[in-house]
């Protein structure tokens, strides 16, 4: 029981992290540069986004009960350039309806659930197998978002890691304190903050 609260636990503050991550990034951009497409094998960071959350609102939506691919997700339209309006409120608002409907199927998990089958366009997987697919899945595209976001940033660059020659700076601080049990996300999400 103890290693099943720790992993919910451990996956729920992991995920919060890359959420945040990519909407600092995403802050720091102007509008406009949300929806660049530097070529045409290149998503903007907007298509980024669509697909993002069209893959959690197909997942989690009834995912105890129904199959993560939903009839009525259309997965090539999250790839679609265009985006309506080409508005950041729009944007986010999408962001935010995949990241809510995520997060509450996670909020609402049991551990006695973990092991309980679901599927995926026919495939079945543990519900733990399903997170740890999410948590490779969405922080590879946070990562992108974050890359793209540093190559079109015009102006400085606020690091939303440890920043470049600043590491024995953070080591230091790090091993100055006494040793402890707890998630490293505990720190860098108030560091976003």
């Amino acid at each position: 029981m103890e290693t099943t609260n720790s992993y919910l636990e451990s996956v729920k503050k992991q995920f919060l992290y890359y959420k945040t991550l990519g909407e600092k990034a995403m802050d720091q951009l102007e509008p406009e540069q949300l929806f660049v497409s530097i070529n045409e094998d290149t998503n903007s960071i907007a298509t980024i986004v669509k697909h993002l959350s069209g893959n959690m609102l197909s997942r989690w939506t009834d995912f105890l009960s129904s199959d993560g691919e939903k009839e009525w997700r259309n997965r090539d339209l999250e790839f679609d350039s265009r985006f309506l309006g080409n508005d950041k409120e729009e944007l986010l608002n999408v962001w935010n309806k995949g990241w809510d409907c995520f997060l509450d199927a996670l909020n609402r998990l049991h551990n006695e659930q973990l092991s309980t089958i679901i599927y995926i366009r026919n495939e079945g997987h543990t519900v733990i197998e399903a997170i740890n697919r999410q948590l490779a899945h969405y922080p590879y595209h946070i990562g992108q978002i974050v890359f793209y976001a540093k190559m079109l940033k015009k102006s400085e660059w606020t690091s939303l890691s440890i920043p470049k020659n600043k590491s024995n700076n953070y080591n230091s601080d790090k091993f100055s304190k006494e040793k402890s049990i707890r998630n490293f996300t505990d720190d860098e999400l108030n560091k976003l903050k």
